[in-house]
């Protein structure tokens, strides 16, 4: 039997910023990308076996352990880019990522996982082919894989990677409900003023000469979803300087401990640095 642990961080967004819906039902966005140091941790075995098997299991009972995880469909599409055959992959999610959250939890597993077989096995895929098959299984899937801080753009699966600021962040995000990508982006589309004051160019610039300015985090989903939830009205109204990562509903806040009144219905995750890598074997 081969293993290995891997472990992959979340991602939050500095900037993102929407520009249009494209043709095949995605939106071209324009977005800086952050990974930080939270992270779900993967433990990846092969065995040999009479037929190709998949067997997933975590510690979290939020997600699927099927087909239907993102993890699943990454064991299936490196098998079927490598022809690998006759293998027992088992995987187990050791889940510290909030699901739902824009935090970029079931991308970055299964950018994990891609890294992880190409670890186990001796047939390596290149660089160029674990990207193509990021991008065929997901928008963020490119950026998890190798972390740090990129300027993500087309639907987010084309990255320019940029110098990291070193920032300290707070995350928190509400109890009772996520949001997923498909309805952010929908109540999105329905918005009349889809204007956008690239913030993401200014950041960028910013960020190539060694500086950062809070001041220009933004987020296009966070004013398509703020005003139907009113638990994301009051993160906004008590936590000066909080910012939506993603499609949300996870606020983050820099440079504070966030903290609010009455907050039993909301999680806090406080105490987290921005990182320079992504997925890495523990």
């Amino acid at each position: 039997m081969r293993q290995i642990k891997v472990k992959t961080p979340a991602k939050i967004n500095l900037t993102l910023e929407v520009l249009n819906k494209r043709e095949d039902g995605f939106h071209n966005i324009k977005s800086i990308m952050q990974a930080i140091d939270l992270y779900d941790y993967l433990y990846v075995s092969v065995t040999e076996a009479d037929k190709t098997e998949i067997e997933l299991s975590g510690t979290s009972d939020k997600i699927p352990y099927n087909e239907k995880n993102l993890v699943w469909k990454a064991i299936e599409k490196y098998l079927e880019k490598t022809g690998i055959k006759n293998k027992k992959i088992t995987v187990h999610i050791e889940k510290n990522i909030p699901v739902e959250a824009g935090l970029a939890g079931g991308s970055t597993n299964a950018a994990g996982t891609f890294f992880a077989l190409n670890e186990l096995f001796d047939t390596r895929l290149s660089s160029d082919e674990m990207n193509e098959l990021c991008a065929s299984l997901g928008s963020d899937l490119n950026f998890c894989l190798t972390g740090g801080t990129a300027l993500c753009t087309s639907r987010g699966e084309k990255t320019e990677y940029l110098p990291s600021p070193k920032l300290d962040i707070s995350l928190i995000k509400p109890l009772k409900f996520g949001i997923s990508a498909k309805e952010a982006y929908t109540k999105f589309s329905l918005m009349k003023d889809k204007s956008v004051p690239d913030n993401t160019e200014k950041m960028e610039k910013l960020l190539k000469n060694g500086e950062f300015d809070k001041n220009l985090l933004y987020n296009s989903l966070e004013k398509a979803v703020i005003n139907d939830y009113p638990e994301l009205l009051k993160i906004k109204r008590e936590v000066s300087g909080s910012m939506m990562s993603g499609s949300g509903p996870t606020f983050f806040v820099l440079g504070k401990e966030a903290k609010m009144k009455n907050s039993g219905d909301f999680l806090f995750i406080n105490g987290l640095k921005t990182i320079s890598d992504g997925v890495k074997i523990c």
